[in-house]
């Protein structure tokens, strides 16, 4: 009778789960001023693109596994991903039932970059999450809302909440939900604001860009938050698989897509 149970709650997760995930909305392109933006730097143009509305969860992870083998976790090359990869699995095939409908974690941005394009898709870029992620669910741009700046600090500072079940907050300006107080999340370009060299001991890496620097040079000063999130990508490295790091899809708008 139990097992019949567990299998009736994951059949009930994963079907909830899968309809939740995948629907994507539109976000109108604009200009904003990135947060490093030191000296004389123009802003930046971002241009209409379509982002998930929720972070990819356990049970659409676990689809993916079961269709490209070579992502399972005792398959996968370890340029790719580290030890940690999937390590809170059961196996190759299944994810912890009490997870399915959670955003995935334990994932390398190599295996988040695989899954998005075989869904057509691919990563958002560091200014598209971004200039997403500036939205409050009433202004396309709440930076410069102290009260909306101070909640996602708060958010940070909540423990487990990679825990959370995806799609619960409250949409954005733009329909997207969960950017903020879930899970750190891959972008394509993570470490490209942080690196000008091949290094950062090789002379050619400019000092301004690292946090303490950065800070002097910001444009927006009350945006702490976005500090705390280019602090964590400047950590990253392409085959790393944490708790708290997970990601989400767009796509390009002259790619053909139905709106959910």
């Amino acid at each position: 009778m139990r097992k019949v149970f567990l299998l009736i709650a994951a059949l009930f997760l994963i079907n909830n789960a899968s309809a939740q995930g995948g629907k994507m909305a539109l976000v109108k392109g604009g200009n904003y001023t990135p947060l490093y933006g030191i000296g004389e730097q123009a802003d930046v143009e971002v241009r209409d693109f379509y982002l998930e509305i929720n972070p990819v969860t356990y049970a659409e992870f676990q689809e993916f596994v079961r269709n490209y083998s070579k992502w399972q976790k005792s398959k996968v090359t370890k340029l790719f991903a580290d030890e940690r990869y999937l390590s809170n699995w059961e196996n190759d095939l299944t994810a912890p039932v009490a997870l399915l409908d959670k955003p995935i974690t334990m994932i390398s941005w190599f295996a988040a970059k695989a899954y998005c394009e075989c869904q057509g898709k691919r990563l958002p870029t560091v200014d598209e999450w971004e200039y997403a992620a500036m939205a409050s669910t009433t202004k396309r741009d709440a930076r410069e809302d102290s009260l909306y700046n101070a909640s996602i600090l708060r958010s940070y500072e909540q423990p487990r909440t990679f825990l959370k079940t995806v799609g619960q907050s409250d949409a954005n300006y733009w329909g997207v939900k969960d950017m903020h107080g879930m899970v750190w999340e891959w972008t394509q370009d993570f470490n490209s604001i942080i690196l000008t060299g091949e290094s950062r001991n090789n002379g050619n890496t400019d000092a301004s860009l690292f946090c303490a620097g950065g800070a002097i040079g910001a444009k927006d000063m009350m945006n702490y938050a976005a500090f705390m999130r280019y602090a964590m990508r400047s950590s990253l490295k392409a085959n790393f698989s944490l708790t708290t790091l997970g990601f989400r899809c767009a796509k390009d708008v002259n790619h053909p897509l139905t709106l959910n």
